[in-house]
């Protein structure tokens, strides 16, 4: 069985979306068991959900609420109730592509690779350096996590043993929080992207400055600093490297404000002249 673990606030539009593209899966819907975290949402996503739960009699889909306590503090929530022997994470506005599990399987069951956790690209973008593709995967470690993350949860299918030797996200991180949760599944585990484009995040939207938690960049290298701080602090990175990722999380940081000052100025100029 996969357990998907989906935190959900204010996504009455597109909610529905992702878990149809949970049902349209070639693996078949039967091996899933679907635990929605609705995180304190003031919209109408719980009626939504609910509605779609009558309808789809035949997903095991399990709603839970609580008060908004973010995305970490949801996924735990999922992550502590979960059964399978797989976990896979779904964020409520993105979408798997059909055979996204299915292709994640083949690779877990192949007796000769022995993955712990593989994730997969998004929005058709490419695997950037430090990483490198041999034979359509990309190993992550956790020196390139702390160079750059190419890891979206969405993508992510883990065995449960991660679980059992990593623990669960930070809970009061609502930043970055991704990143820092695969820094120390990195520990203990064999960690892989899959050089195939099978989940479509927020849209098909740029990864970064458009919407949802990653459009605070000021937050988000906030996240990147606390980040650096704890490895530094259970003694994963030294002084020396500490400083000079802290120098260049800076530089990442003003080089994405440009960038997304650009892209915004373009749009912008686009749709004046429509």
């Amino acid at each position: 069985m996969i357990s998907v673990i989906i935190p959900i606030f204010n996504a009455e539009k597109t909610i529905i979306r992702t878990l149809d593209s949970v049902k349209a899966q070639t693996i078949g819907v039967d091996i899933f068991e679907i635990i929605i975290i609705n995180d304190g949402s003031t919209d109408e996503s719980k009626n939504v959900i609910e509605k779609y739960i009558i309808e789809n009699p035949t997903m095991a889909i399990q709603l839970i609420h609580q008060f908004n306590k973010g995305v970490s503090y949801a996924r735990n929530v999922g992550l502590k109730i979960a059964k399978g022997d797989y976990i896979a994470l779904l964020d409520a506005d993105d979408e798997w592509l059909p055979e996204k599990i299915e292709k994640q399987l083949t690779y877990f069951q192949d007796i000769n690779l022995h993955i712990d956790f593989l994730a997969t690209r998004r929005n058709n973008n490419k695997i950037l350096f430090p990483y490198c593709v041999m034979n359509h995967l990309a190993e992550i470690t956790f020196k390139k996590l702390l160079i750059r993350n190419e890891t979206q949860p969405s993508t992510v299918l883990f065995k449960r043993k991660v679980l059992e030797n990593t623990g669960y996200f930070n809970p009061d991180q609502r930043y970055a929080e991704d990143l820092n949760y695969w820094m120390k599944v990195s520990k203990n585990n064999r960690m892989y992207i899959l050089d195939e484009s099978l989940v479509i995040a927020d849209g098909g939207k740029r990864t970064f400055g458009a919407s949802g938690l990653s459009a605070n960049l000021s937050a988000m290298e906030q996240g990147f600093q606390r980040n650096l701080k704890e490895m530094y602090s259970v003694k994963r990175i030294n002084f020396i490297q500490y400083i000079l990722l802290m120098l260049f999380y800076k530089a990442k940081y003003i080089l994405l404000l440009i960038r997304t000052y650009y892209y915004n100025w373009k749009d912008r100029k686009g749709k004046k002249y429509l």
